[in-house]
């Protein structure tokens, strides 16, 4: 007897499922800043260098032109390349200063800022839903952060991972543009690459040595956590609408602070699984 095959997949369904595995493969990156005694510079230069050459490497045996369309669409590249590396060392940063729970909460607030800038920068129809949901991100957010003394590791993490929120929702709604004109394999390769050059020049690269672990790691971080999953999630808003591929987004955090706990021993506090509970919730309504 022969089994029926499944029927194919929508486009939006599988959207859902790029967007969801990216997501996944994010909230694991998290646990390097943990893994790597590094400073937050050199993991993301490490990160975006691997990245590079495994996105090149694709692009090259597929026989994809890298060649841009315009000058003007390769200084925005690089622009936006800087703002990922911005993103990332803040990322980072956040993580190494407080918490994986902390640096992971605090960078969710990115839906809070494409709500409020998709409207300013593309004239996107303001709805009321999208007010509510991110009313609600916030007051999850604040309940995760459990405590506000300016000058502490835990405010200045939180600060940090508030700000990788804010880059990372300028990144999205401009990656939108280009992706109507290059593949997201392009798109991910050309931000890599001008993220390593500009870290290239700020990095301490002087009498650093990696040991085999280290370079292992960056490797991982670089080809699975950052090559894939940016791939993936570029992908996914050629279809998906930048405001529902970010609240999916909101879930990088409840990945990463399970793998935390369970790899770490990094068990978050009652106030913060409220706070993560109510993102949770936020995001299964905003999905349903």
């Amino acid at each position: 007897m022969v089994l029926p095959s499944p029927p194919p997949l929508s486009p939006h369904k599988a959207a859902l499922l790029q967007v969801h595995a990216s997501v996944f493969l994010f909230g694991l990156s998290g646990l390097f800043g943990k893994f790597l005694d590094l400073p937050a510079t050199v993991i993301v230069l490490g990160r975006t260098g691997f990245a590079t050459l495994a996105l090149g490497l694709v692009l090259g045996l597929g026989g994809q032109t890298l060649r841009p369309r315009s000058a003007q669409d390769l200084l925005g590249m690089a622009l936006l390349g800087g703002l990922l590396a911005f993103h990332w060392v803040s990322f980072f940063h956040s993580i190494q200063l407080a918490t994986v729970a902390i640096g992971l909460l605090t960078f969710s607030s990115f839906p809070v800022f494409v709500t409020l800038l998709e409207p300013l920068l593309f004239k996107t129809p303001w709805r009321w839903r999208d007010g509510a949901i991110a009313a609600l991100v916030v007051l999850g957010v604040a309940l995760v952060i459990p405590e506000y003394r300016p000058g502490s590791a835990t405010t200045l993490g939180a600060i940090w991972g508030l700000l990788s929120g804010l880059s990372f929702a300028l990144l999205q709604l401009l990656n939108k543009g280009y992706r109507q004109r290059y593949s997201a394999l392009a798109i991910a390769f050309y931000q890599d690459f001008f993220a390593c050059l500009s870290l290239l020049a700020i990095a301490p690269l002087t009498s650093l040595a990696l040991s085999t672990r280290e370079v292992g790691l960056l490797l991982v971080l670089g080809v699975l956590c950052t090559a894939v999953a940016h791939t993936l999630f570029i992908e996914s808003l050629a279809v998906l609408r930048t405001q529902t591929a970010s609240i999916i987004s909101a879930l990088e955090p409840v990945y990463g602070i399970l793998l935390a706990a369970l790899v770490l021993g990094e068990v978050p506090s009652f106030r913060t699984l409220v706070g993560g509970g109510l993102i949770i919730g936020t995001i299964l309504w905003a999905s349903w």
